[in-house]
């Protein structure tokens, strides 16, 4: 028997969804637009934007959702995307950090910055602090990021030039960067935002069969990848934590946690809870952003 979804439980919110076209982003946006949340789908792709959004109202009928097209990996994108929701939107109830990539060959943006550090970590940077005054002017509202156990590998690296190094890159090493980057980012952004009524999550989905490992991608990721997948969970399945973080009243005010299989888990690095590292960290995106 499936479970009970309340249609009412999120009547009157509306949510902020990056990376939704597909994947866990797809599943994670229906099934809040089935909780009754006004959804904001952000998508790189015009096409797979408006087919998730028909698929999405065709599973319900009822559901209110629109599209903005953003490529998250330009910071200049990442401001027009920010300016629009506050020409549209005057609150955001939830922010769900969903978009990223996991990269193949070393590719630098034109802006001049490792491509998986600023589309997983840099773009959550800028556009959370970005859209504080409409997360602000809800009242309540959640932040949810969604990170990886893959951050037990990642170091920060504070010289770009490093991180840009063709000599020194590792596409593997550069992803598990990003995600201890995301779970150092929120939780130094819930101790800045620990008087307000905004709260910041992050939470590891499980090992998903999405498209996130591509032909682009390096032999040992896809050697990596082709061992664990039969051990790999589906998108919909990946999908229940984000969905639980950004809905659940159990969780409204849990805030600078580690979420796995929709329950606070422990983090598998001692760098990932350090608070200086946080603060670093918090520098470091400031400056690379101009945010902050």
């Amino acid at each position: 028997m499936a479970a009970f979804v309340d249609p009412k439980l999120l009547h009157g919110k509306t949510i902020l969804l990056t990376g939704a076209s597909g994947g866990i982003g797809y599943f994670t946006a229906r099934e809040l637009a089935r909780r009754g949340a006004r959804m904001v789908l952000v998508c790189r792709d015009a096409e797979r934007a408006e087919k998730a959004r028909a698929n999405i109202v065709h599973a319900v009928p009822e559901a209110l959702v629109d599209v903005l097209l953003c490529d998250l990996s330009l910071l200049a994108n990442v401001r027009e995307l920010a300016a629009e929701v506050g020409r549209r939107y005057e609150k955001l109830d939830v922010l769900v950090n969903n978009a990223g990539v996991m990269p193949g060959p070393l590719r630098i943006t034109t802006e001049g910055h490792e491509l998986s550090w600023v589309t997983n970590h840099l773009s959550v940077f800028a556009l959370t602090n970005l859209l504080l005054p409409q997360l602000d002017a809800a009242g309540k509202a959640r932040v949810v990021t969604v990170a990886s156990d893959g951050h037990w590998l990642g170091e920060i690296e504070a010289s770009q030039a490093v991180r840009n190094d063709p000599d020194k890159y590792s596409s593997f090493a550069a992803y598990c960067d990003s995600k201890l980057a995301n779970i150092l980012f929120t939780n130094e952004l819930a101790h800045r935002l620990d008087l307000t009524g905004i709260t910041a999550n992050c939470l590891h989905p499980g090992i998903v069969d999405t498209g996130l490992v591509n032909p682009n991608s390096s032999w040992l990721l896809k050697t990596m990848w082709g061992l664990g997948k039969p051990f790999m969970v589906s998108p919909e399945r990946g999908a229940q934590t984000s969905i639980f973080l950004a809905s659940a009243p159990e969780v409204a005010h849990v805030s600078g946690r580690y979420f796995k299989h929709s329950k606070p888990a422990r983090l598998l690095s001692g760098n990932a809870q350090n608070r200086t590292e946080a603060s670093r960290l918090w520098q470091i995106s400031a400056e690379e952003t101009g945010i902050g």
